[in-house]
């Protein structure tokens, strides 16, 4: 038997063991031209793999790594605890880094990811869906399977679990233009590609359901509390005719609705609001924030299943759009009134 172990070849081959390892095994995932150059190596070599060799990939590290931006986000915080619980009935566990916003660190951590031999990554949130981190996977992780909640990244190894919110928002609109409101704004904080497609999905329908597009309030506000109080504060003594609004996130959301009550502005009756996640928090605004529905549970669960496949070797489609749909509650009227 060959002395040869794979970290020679690794080293020859200019990859990383566990990529030998999967061309070895027969995995999927490892680039045509890495997988020739790795055999060509074994074939000089006269490499056998023993079962010490073959259980580095079937024992393998177990791991999943897990980016998200900010680890206080609430909405992408309940989505890790839902992809480490389902993870973790088949046996993996996984490595969670708090990259940040800047792309610098995010592909410092996909870096070290590589490094560590995770067998997977999942990113959590549109803000990933940028030209750094699509070099960044291309050139440490190739040839591990990628997911991108609420987004997608054109590439061999990478996967979108997508949430239809551009429609979502815009049936937010059609709520508000049934329920008789004439005014209507929408408020985000970050220009995401998230928030960009809600953005498109208010202007559409604006559009759609007959108000004037002259008139068309779409507002930026940091996301500190008392940003959000003095942006949404300013904003509606500007516009005292604002009737409705729609928030990008349900957290904004809930920091308007204490604005309200402190300017003795009542919702819904003088002004209806929506926030955007339908977070656990949702239910105990005052009044109870009726939100868009994003399927972050689903979304989650997807992206789990998909990895699953991919790392038995199975096919998963490429993108998958999930539909939104509106959780009605209090800050909202259900009906015109009298």
């Amino acid at each position: 038997m060959s002395s040869v172990t794979i970290y020679e070849i690794a080293k020859e081959a200019g990859c990383s063991a566990s990529t030998v390892s999967r061309v070895i095994n027969g995995y999927p995932y490892v680039k045509k031209a890495t997988r020739a150059k790795v055999l060509k190596i074994i074939e000089n070599r006269n490499f056998v793999p023993n079962e010490t060799a073959r259980n580095l990939v079937t024992q393998s590290t177990r791991m999943i790594g897990i980016l998200i931006a900010d680890i206080r986000t609430a909405q992408h915080t309940d989505g890790i605890y839902h992809i480490e619980r389902e993870l973790s009935k088949h046996g993996y566990s996984c490595i969670i880094c708090n990259t940040g916003p800047e792309t610098d660190a995010m592909t410092g951590y996909i870096q070290m990811l590589s490094q560590r031999n995770v067998e997977a990554v999942i990113l959590m949130g549109s803000i990933y869906q940028n030209d750094a981190v699509s070099k960044a996977i291309q050139l440490y992780i190739p040839d591990i399977p990628v997911v991108l909640c609420n987004g997608y990244l054109e590439g061999e190894n990478t996967y979108g679990i997508i949430s239809d919110e551009d429609t979502g928002v815009m049936n937010c609109v059609k709520l508000l233009s049934d329920t008789g409101h004439k005014s209507i704004a929408f408020i985000y904080d970050k220009k995401t590609p998230s928030n960009l497609k809600k953005i498109e999905g208010f202007k559409y329908g604006m559009s759609r359901f007959g108000y004037d597009a002259d008139k068309m309030a779409i507002i930026e506000t940091p996301s500190e509390v008392d940003k959000i109080y003095d942006t949404v504060k300013i904003f509606l003594n500007e516009n005292p005719e604002t009737d409705g609004i729609i928030f990008s996130e349900d957290f904004l959301g809930l920091a308007a609705l204490q604005l309200l009550a402190d300017m003795n502005i009542k919702v819904p009756q003088q002004i209806a609001v929506i926030g955007i996640n339908n977070s656990r928090y949702a239910e105990i605004g005052i009044p109870p924030l009726t939100s868009l529905d994003n399927k972050l549970y689903d979304t989650s669960i997807t992206a789990v299943r998909t990895i699953l496949s991919l790392l038995k070797g199975e096919t998963a489609c490429k993108k998958v759009l999930l539909f939104s749909d509106i959780v009605q509650r209090k800050s909202t009227r259900s009906e015109l009134p009298n």
